[in-house]
């Protein structure tokens, strides 16, 4: 049986699989633009993407808009399926990032770590890009809407629930990331039963994509059936050939043992999961990495007080130096076990799905 479509509003794609964003430049145009051709939603991260060009440090907004506006574009003729782009709302940079995301046209803008409470003022007219949140929780999602609603009479296009076995940063304490009560299962229960009630009052269909730890075709029948409309996943799509990191990037998830994952505090303030190496070891071991703040990228780092430079790691990590770095991953990385195209990758989760 073939996977059902995801209709985010007028946009419809043959497979419902969203491919997470993934920094600092692990998901570029060459992953999303072939996630794109294959059927997806292929997302590109707006994280510290002007980090590749030369003029970062002198010139950081300009070379994060010029970077935005480059990947956007080969990623679009790769493909004219739907592309997306993440934007955190804790980046210094969102209003650029957002701005230059709807002048690009792009089909979709992701948006979480935080609220973003103001995204539809940057809508033009003219644009037809749709906003999706990352929320995680119901409490979450019923805010963003009655906010959207009161003050722009917008409504979120669709949902993300992104569950505690994701990878990289989690919206959840750490007592909170074990505990069964938030389960994506249940998270992705509660914000279909909340966005029910929006959509019967505003007689828009809202969708809801279940994120974390899904890894396979049967964990997306699951979802499915749970009531999504669609899943993301991300840590699956690392090991691909498109896959934008360094090859020994891609390499570490293969050699990755299910105990290599683990939950670290980040110089940003929130959990968040990773696979254990040497420069993670001298963190916790009070060891400091010294560094120069370009410029405070995140809102919520304490770059004063930091004992290392996160934006330097992942970009460290993405280059396969990872005496420097280190790489964020799902909780299902040890179950990455090669380097295939995502063309084959999308028909292992269709015989998966099938399988089930």
């Amino acid at each position: 049986m073939k996977m059902p479509k995801l209709k985010i509003g007028d946009l419809t794609t043959n497979v419902p699989i969203v491919q997470g964003g993934m920094g600092v430049g692990v998901s570029m145009s060459g992953l999303a633009g072939a996630v794109t051709k294959e059927g997806g939603i292929g997302v590109i991260a707006t994280a510290l993407i002007g980090m590749f060009e030369r003029d970062f440090y002198q010139n950081h907004i300009e070379a994060n808009i010029r970077a935005l506006r480059s990947e956007i574009r080969k990623a679009h003729k790769q493909s004219n399926g739907v592309l997306g782009v993440n934007i955190m709302v804790a980046i210094t940079d969102f209003a650029n990032m957002v701005k230059t995301s709807i002048e690009e046209k792009i089909d979709v803008i992701f948006s979480g770590a935080g609220l973003p409470l103001n995204l539809p003022q940057y809508l033009t007219k003219d644009s037809n890009t749709k906003l999706v949140l990352i929320v995680s929780s119901a409490r979450a999602a019923k805010i963003l809407i009655k906010k959207w609603w009161g003050k722009y009479k917008y409504i979120p296009d669709a949902f993300v629930v992104e569950g505690p076995k994701a990878g990289g940063h989690l919206g959840f304490k750490i007592e909170q990331i074990n505990d069964e009560r938030f389960s994506l299962k249940h998270l992705v229960k509660e914000v279909i039963e909340t966005v029910k009630e929006f959509e019967i009052k505003l007689k828009k269909k809202i969708p809801v994509i279940a994120a974390g730890g899904i890894f396979t075709g049967k964990d997306i029948k699951k979802f499915l059936g749970l009531g999504a409309s669609g899943v993301q996943m991300a840590t699956r799509f690392v090991a691909t050939n498109e896959c934008d990191a360094d090859d020994s990037f891609k390499q570490l998830y293969i050699d990755a043992k299910k105990e290599d994952t683990v939950i670290i505090k980040s110089p940003v303030g929130m959990p968040g999961r990773a696979i254990k190496n040497k420069f993670l070891d001298d963190v916790e071991r009070g060891k400091k990495k010294p560094f120069t703040c370009p410029y405070q990228c995140i809102i919520t780092c304490d770059y004063k007080t930091s004992p290392y430079c996160i934006a330097m790691a992942l970009l460290n990590a993405q280059r396969g130096k990872f005496k420097h770095g280190y790489a964020f991953a799902g909780e299902n990385a040890y179950k990455v076990n090669k380097i295939i195209p995502v063309k084959e990758l999308m028909n292992k989760l269709q015989q998966e799905y099938d399988d089930e």
